[in-house]
């Protein structure tokens, strides 16, 4: 072996020997130099007020701790994920972690044990150490300040210990981790799927901030033309991130057939006038919580006779979908209306093999051909939100009030399709928008959006000038 250029590399550590995370590009560190980095730092404590969520999260704990009493249920947030080489993807907790305590920071586990929470937390490096101007991820010269734990515990309301105290739990205890027992991740996320007020204004400011970016992007409708698809992706996230904490999802802009590829996001296409373009965005807000948001536009601002057949009919189905969205019903209800409508209006299109009641049946479902997708999901933290819910209680279950759901029914006929007439091939149509159950109804979220034909033709010529 060539001792000059051993196989393992040393690895960085600190004068305590906890481990940095360093590159071998790194200029070398002398000892005068980490000593002198050590000294003539003063004190940066700060007076942090009580976040909002506090009690909400300790009530949610405390009904969290009754679903499993007598037992220690851990909820990581999770670390960082690698993009590239030495590169990470900027960090966003787990969803669950941050509903039952409110942190936000990297590397942290909420712990509650017999009902008392301790969040373990990876605070800011103390000046004794070399983290705090050597450690690409958490040292505060190259990552930015870490909150101390005294800072966390003001804000948040609750005990914090460092991460590096995290009992190791091998005790005769019965502990539950969110990340492999499926009951408790089961409860949890049944939990979180009726809103409370604090909530359902935090999806409002998300869906009030994505109207902006729709805005935005109908404004800049001539960079759309010269750039594409790519343009609106770039436009919209400015907005998510100048307002919110970022995207919800991976935007999907899809023009011309881009739009029947449901999870279109690779964005790279042309913006062609004569076609439809299908936009579904989000914003997520500061404390995570995302809107989920579609609209189908014509390029040049108003549609030919087709597309506004096809659209009038989509809209048609999701009006059905939300008006069925009551508290009791079953949370199949919008999709049962919305499908009533789409399977009737495929019929009168002649394109169904069968009657719309025959496609209609179960054990048919030949108009889904051309639906492809289920007409809603729950939304709060995550797009797709309490997806590990029973699902006696979700998707089989009713709806109740304070849950909140997207009705987002679309027509998609593929640019290959024999079936279809040509004229209607390569197009995709959808209209979403976030449903609250409310005690007599519904109320639409992002109603702010227009949604009948008339209504995007008159908001397009208006914000393009």
């Amino acid at each position: 072996m060539n001792e000059e250029h051993p196989t393992e590399p040393d690895v960085a550590t600190s004068e305590t020997g906890e481990p940095l995370a360093t590159e071998s590009h790194d200029p070398a560190v002398p000892a005068a130099y980490a000593a002198f980095m050590r000294t003539g730092w003063g004190e940066r404590e700060l007076d942090v007020p009580r976040h909002p969520i506090t009690e909400h999260a300790a009530r949610r704990r405390a009904a969290l701790a009754a679903a499993f009493p007598g037992e220690r249920l851990v909820l990581p947030a999770g670390t960082f994920k690698v993009r590239a080489n030495d590169t990470d993807y900027r960090f966003r907790p787990d969803t669950a972690h941050t509903y039952f305590s409110g942190n936000q920071t990297s590397d942290a586990v909420l712990v509650i044990d017999d009902g008392e929470a301790v969040l373990h937390a990876r605070p800011r490096s103390e000046r004794d150490t070399d983290e705090f101007f050597r450690d690409r991820q958490y040292g505060e010269l190259w990552a930015g300040r870490r909150p101390s734990a005294r800072e966390i515990s003001d804000s948040l309301g609750i005990e914090v210990r460092h991460v590096q105290d995290l009992p190791s739990f091998d005790d005769d205890r019965k502990t539950r981790d969110i990340t492999s027992d499926e009951d408790l991740a089961r409860v949890a996320d049944e939990l979180r799927l009726v809103k409370d007020e604090w909530e359902v204004a935090e999806l409002q400011e998300a869906c009030d901030i994505t109207t902006l970016g729709f805005e935005d992007s109908v404004r800049e409708w001539d960079r759309v033309l010269e750039h594409g698809e790519r343009w609106i992706e770039g436009t919209f996230f400015r907005r998510a991130r100048a307002m919110g904490n970022d995207i919800g999802y991976d935007s999907i802009v899809g023009g011309g057939a881009h739009a029947t590829t449901l999870h279109w996001i690779d964005n790279t296409g042309p913006i062609t006038p004569g076609e439809l373009v299908l936009l579904d965005m989000g914003v997520e807000g500061r404390n995570l919580y995302t809107a989920d948001v579609t609209r189908t536009l014509p390029v040049d601002g108003r549609f030919t006779p087709v597309q506004r057949d096809l659209y009038d009919l989509v809209h048609a189905a999701q009006q059905a979908g939300i008006d069925a969205v009551r508290p009791g019903v079953p949370f199949l209800a919008a999709h049962n209306a919305a499908m009533e409508i789409l399977a009737h209006g495929l019929a009168d299109l002649g394109l169904l093999p069968v009657s719309a009641q025959e496609a209609l049946d179960p054990e048919s479902k030949v108009y889904a051909r051309w639906t492809l997708h289920g007409t809603s999901h729950m939304l709060g933290m995550d797009v797709h939100d309490c997806g590990r819910s029973s699902v006696d209680i979700y998707p089989k279950g009713d709806l109740a009030e304070g849950m909140v759901l997207t009705v987002e029914p679309g027509l998609y006929f593929q640019e290959d399709d024999l079936l279809v007439p040509e004229e209607l091939r390569g197009i995709g149509i959808r209209i979403e928008d976030d449903i609250l159950v409310t005690a007599d109804g519904s109320h639409n979220l992002s109603a702010a959006l227009p949604r009948t034909s008339a209504e995007v033709e008159e908001w397009m010529g208006r914000l393009r000038g």
